[in-house]
């Protein structure tokens, strides 16, 4: 074997709960071993659960819509998950550790880390530790609607020029609405803040002493678009205070897709166990690597990302502007082409919360009796159900409306519920409902002038064969599969091949170590014609509820903060009033 088929390089794919590594060869993009660790702190969204509060027992609540993260717990997933991945590879096929050259990385988008100079994460200083805003603000960390619509409605006004780059509108789980927040809420922690860090960036960093900013989330999530971030100017007319966010805590060298970052440090050496000095690529997002990883980079190639959420991203080769899309960066994906990017907040998400909240127990025994989680079981029950049967249609905006709407004061619904409703029935048409969510996404992009030609889905929903059909049968477009269960890692090993100058440039390594099993479902005419009138009664509640007729989601989630906040009379005050 020659010194080029032994090369070996390295995935890291964090996720929202866990990270995931995986050895990938680079001649062939054969996947040799893996490794799996599960944040200790997992998401915070109700208390810290660290911190000098936490531990002396008297915690720390969060508000509404808050999720946070300890940035310790991403360089255990290096210290964890690489050894695993590497013990799993040698133990399986005898791999020679000095024959890996390069690790890639990627991050859910936007999550954001407030550091000192030299990276030091806020919540790690002293007096800190207590102070939400030192620790890092999850993606889907949806405090910020209030500055977002701010933003919104000032850019729009001024008529700054990026604004339609973004569909229209920027969301609160972006960089500058999170800044925003931070500033107005608790100026101690923002003054104390040196570099405003995506934990895409941030995990280089780690892994080889350099912090440099990605292009990819520069140009979706940091408002990047021609070589500019928003004027100093327009932060000024949001917030006096707010004028200098990009000079002193944004701006930075930009790296570029598949190049490297730097060189492996000793001691993120000593953590992983891989060489040191080995390329480090520059950072980048689960989604936008994951195309490279299913071979879909062509223009029309509409790659679905699905897990808790979903990310929508594919190449194009002209500028268009998308109502709702989340981006569109030259480059965003690879060199040459434009890249555009759309989601859905909860997906994997909302079928998990129905499935702990509203399954009764004889379904969980029935479920274990039969072998099988009780999401496979209530997929089996829904299964041969005619399309309509159920008698329902859903919203999936449990965790609010990324794309097109750009809203997470929205919530879920579902109509058309009877006593006759079983939990296989609500299911059934949660499922239909996110589909529906991408068809509303697939068509925003078809009248935009951005063909979308292919549904390529990859993410651990893959498996649910009865999802994949209706998405196929919904979007009435041809759904290819990814040929690999660690999308995300495979496409960071793709970039750190790159990196590490295996192959020119992305698209080439994708064409050899990505892979991807091509129209797995193609859409039932009879299914597409039945699915086309639930559709339409989507599309109507879709309009009603998120397009201003009726503003009760607003107004309720209003109700909700005010019943939350400190100031609210707790339950007992209120009876002992009343007495």
């Amino acid at each position: 074997m020659t010194d080029s088929q032994r090369a070996l390089v390295v995935g890291v794919d964090y996720g929202t709960l866990s990270g995931r590594a995986v050895v990938v060869r680079v001649h062939d993009g054969a996947e040799l071993g893996t490794g799996v660790h599960e944040y200790p702190h997992a998401v915070m969204d109700r208390q810290l659960t660290t911190g000098p509060a936490w531990e002396a027992g008297t915690p720390v609540s969060l508000a509404p819509e808050w999720a946070l993260q300890v940035p310790q717990d991403y360089v255990d997933v290096l210290k964890v998950a690489v050894p695993a991945a590497i013990a799993q590879a040698q133990a399986d096929h005898g791999i020679d550790v000095a024959d890996i050259i390069g690790i890639g990385t990627d991050f859910t988008a936007c999550t954001m880390v407030p550091t000192t100079t030299d990276g030091t994460p806020l919540n790690e200083l002293d007096g800190l530790g207590d102070r939400p805003h030192a620790y890092v603000k999850l993606w889907r960390h949806h405090a910020a609607q209030g500055q977002a619509d701010r933003i919104n409605e000032l850019a729009h006004a001024r008529g700054e020029s990026w604004i339609s780059r973004y569909g229209g509108l920027i969301s609160s789980e972006w960089e500058f609405a999170k800044g925003l927040q931070v500033l107005e809420e608790d100026r101690e922690v923002y003054d104390r803040i040196d570099h405003w860090v995506e934990a895409a960036d941030w995990i280089v960093w780690q892994l080889s002493g350099d912090y440099v900013r990605n292009a990819c989330t520069a140009g979706y999530k940091g408002i990047y678009q021609d070589g500019e971030y928003p004027s100093a100017e327009f932060l000024s007319a949001l917030n006096p205070d707010f004028g200098s966010f990009v000079a002193d805590k944004v701006e930075h060298t930009i790296g570029q897709l598949g190049a490297p970052a730097g060189r492996l440090t000793a001691e993120a050496a000593g953590w992983t166990g891989l060489p040191e000095g080995i390329a480090v690529a520059v950072g980048n997002v689960d989604a936008h690597v994951t195309a490279p990883a299913a071979n879909a980079v062509e223009p029309g190639q509409m790659t679905a990302i699905m897990g808790t959420s979903t990310c929508h991203v594919m190449n194009g080769e002209e500028l268009h502007e998308v109502p709702g899309m989340c981006g569109v960066v030259e480059g965003g994906i690879v060199d040459g082409l434009w890249g555009y990017e759309a989601g859905q907040s909860g997906v994997g998400d909302i079928f998990g919360w129905f499935v702990k909240s509203s399954v009764p127990p004889a379904y969980v025994e029935a479920a274990a009796a039969a072998g099988r989680s009780v999401h496979e079981h209530l997929t089996e029950l829904a299964r041969p159900q005619q399309i309509g049967e159920h008698g329902l249609v859903a919203l999936d905006w449990h965790s609010g409306n990324r794309s097109v709407l750009v809203d997470h004061e929205l919530s879920g619904i579902v109509v058309g519920q009877t006593l006759a409703t079983a939990p296989e029935d609500t299911y059934r048409a949660l499922l239909e409902a996110t589909a529906f969510g991408t068809r509303t996404i697939v068509e925003a992009f078809q009248t935009s002038g951005v063909p979308v030609t292919e549904l390529v889905v990859a993410g651990g929903l893959l498996k649910n064969t009865l999802l994949m059909q209706i998405y196929a049968d919904v979007t009435r477009l041809p759904l290819s599969t990814i040929a690999s269960d660690q999308g995300p890692a495979l496409g960071s090993a793709i970039h750190a091949a790159v990196a590490a100058g295996a192959y020119p440039d992305v698209r080439a390594a994708a064409q050899v170590m990505g892979k991807r099993t091509v129209a797995a479902y193609l859409p039932i005419e009879e299914n597409a014609v039945r699915y086309d009138a639930l559709f339409a009664e989507y599309t109507t509640l879709h309009d009603y509820f998120g397009r201003g007729a009726n503003e009760v989601m607003h107004r309720l989630k209003d109700i909700r903060r005010e019943a939350r906040s400190p100031q609210a009379p707790q339950a007992s005050e209120t009876v002992e009033a009343t007495a």
